[in-house]
């Protein structure tokens, strides 16, 4: 499998998802990625017949970062509690073109999908349809012409980061859904599923996985460069005790 595996037991496996991966099948009928995972577990398993995979949730198409299966019924139903009553941190990293307003802030939104477009857009609070969509964001790096935010995701709504960080001005690099004037080459855009953190639906242990962003030169430029600020921190840490 081209996907790394970031996690796996008998009740649940995470994977790094790749741009251009889709999760869950639609109407241009591609290979998903729970296919690709499906077929993994059977042949490591050797597993006969078909093999039960469960979505938990979802990232959009031209998204990196971890994505959570479950691997029973059992566990699928916990995970779907666990995500429905907000029990599970989610942060992503996102390359914007502009600096925010300010280095960190907490963002809420509401957010009306148009169907017949397949986008999202920043509507009143009272519109037919608007729900609240909220998160917040961290500036945590630059380069000589982007940023690298932190986004802990509180809701999650159809587009929501790319939606909400646009309406700030902050558009992420190649999404020329939500205005980047220029796609990337890979028809990728520049926000990946950087880490998650639950408690496990059956051993009730607690799981932080963390997944490495696509081999691509600027994602590899600001992950050598939060590596090193964390580096500093905890040789700083150590040094004051």
């Amino acid at each position: 499998m081209r996907n790394e595996v970031l996690y796996e037991d008998n009740h649940i496996i995470a994977v790094n998802k790749l741009p251009g991966d889709i999760v869950q099948a639609d109407k241009e009928n591609d290979e998903t990625l729970r296919d690709v995972v499906r077929q993994y577990l059977k042949v490591k398993y050797n597993k006969p017949g078909n093999v039960f995979c469960g979505i938990v949730h979802r990232l959009d198409r031209p998204v990196s970062g971890a994505v959570l299966f479950a691997r029973t019924t059992k566990a699928l139903t916990r995970l779907n509690n666990i995500f429905r009553n907000r029990e599970v941190k989610k942060f992503y990293w996102a390359v914007v073109d502009q600096p925010p307003p300010e280095p960190e802030g907490h963002l809420v939104h509401y957010l009306r999908k148009n169907e017949t477009r397949n986008k999202s857009y920043v509507v009143g609070e009272d519109t037919k349809g608007a729900l609240r969509a909220e998160l917040k964001y961290r500036l945590i790096g630059n380069s000589d012409r982007y940023y690298l935010l932190e986004v802990e995701l509180l809701t999650g709504r159809h587009h929501q980061i790319r939606v909400q960080l646009a309406h700030i001005g902050c558009r992420i690099k190649g999404d020329l859904k939500y205005g980047f004037p220029r796609p990337n080459p890979d028809a990728s855009v520049h926000l990946h599923a950087r880490s998650i953190r639950f408690i496990h639906p059956v051993k009730k242990e607690l799981i932080a996985l963390t997944a490495r962003p696509p081999d691509d030169p600027l994602w590899d430029f600001f992950t050598e460069m939060v590596t090193k600020a964390e580096t500093q921190s905890s040789d700083a840490d150590v040094a004051t005790h």
